[in-house]
């Protein structure tokens, strides 16, 4: 009789728990669809990182008016150091999008979608540059070797990948083949870095050494390129797989994609130089791809 007793005391208790898990769930899957809810009436979050040639207040005060005006709602620009911060924010789904690099993308491509990529030159495609001091008598990169090298983040594609995967592809790290390296956290930076002797060569984002060469020629002009990469997907912007689907990632397309259909976005354009924005697939980013998985594999 005790025996029985027992058992039927652990089955209520079993019982008892598993009703109370139960209404737990549920209670938090109402609180969830809560949240979504408020996310889907509130402002539009778009995450900004340093692939920005700059902070031009202009620049973002016309982005911001040209997103919500096209997209029929508010738009908040969020805005963060590093690449690190903003992938972060996105993945956690504190963002609804972001304009990320190839690199961060390929890294979390099993949870991340393009949305769109910008066109610069005609092409969803740009280049990483190795640069140097314009006087200094170098013509190849292994003449970088001892080097203190400046770059630009951890998780850009062009301000260290791709200089990365170069040396993987001989067995060296960066590590080992420059004396020391740091970085800037902004191709801006790389450049003035390089320009102004406290870098002897850096790596940076051929796109933003290009134009800053037409907008700021008494910087750059202090610098010159020694090796250009391969062609590479350009920085896209992005969104969780699982809101792919959604209605605001939809308007954020399509005004992407209208954007040099208007005044205010051929302005943005202009600032930017760049010819406008398309939805690419994603074997547009292989050679990132590829690269992340050499420097992965060679411990670079």
């Amino acid at each position: 009789m005790v025996a029985e007793r027992s058992s039927g005391w652990e089955d209520f208790v079993t019982s008892a728990r598993r009703q109370f898990l139960l209404s737990s769930l549920c209670a938090l899957g109402s609180f969830a669809g809560a949240i979504g809810r408020c996310r889907a009436d509130g402002p539009f979050s778009f995450g900004l990182t340093p692939v920005f040639l700059d902070s031009d207040i202009e620049l973002l005060h016309e982005l911001q008016a040209y997103l919500g005006e096209a997209m029929g709602r508010e738009v908040s620009l969020v805005k963060r150091r590093t690449y690190q911060e903003i992938t972060a924010l996105l993945l956690s789904g504190e963002l609804d999008a972001a304009w990320i690099c190839g690199f961060p993308f390929v890294q979390h491509t099993d949870r991340l979608a393009l949305v769109a990529v910008p066109l610069y030159q005609n092409q969803p495609l740009y280049q990483s540059y190795l640069i140097v001091p314009a006087d200094r008598p170098v013509d190849s990169w292994e003449g970088l070797q001892g080097d203190i090298h400046a770059f630009s983040d951890p998780d850009s594609n062009s301000g260290y990948l791709v200089t990365a995967t170069l040396l993987a592809q001989h067995d060296l790290t960066p590590a080992r083949f420059f004396a020391k390296t740091f970085f800037t956290y902004g191709h801006r930076n790389v450049i003035r870095a390089v320009g102004s002797g406290l870098a002897q060569s850096g790596s940076v984002d051929g796109y933003v050494w290009d134009v800053m060469n037409e907008r700021e020629p008494d910087l750059v002009s202090r610098t010159r390129v020694l090796r250009r990469s391969e062609l590479l997907g350009f920085p896209p912007i992005a969104c969780l797989r699982t809101n792919h689907a959604s209605s605001g990632i939809a308007a954020l397309t399509q005004a992407l994609i209208a954007m040099a259909g208007s005044e205010r976005g051929r302005k943005i354009l202009g600032i930017l130089q760049l010819d406008g924005f398309s939805v690419e697939p994603e074997t547009t980013f292989s050679g990132i791809a590829r690269n992340y998985a050499l420097v992965q594999l060679k411990g670079a």
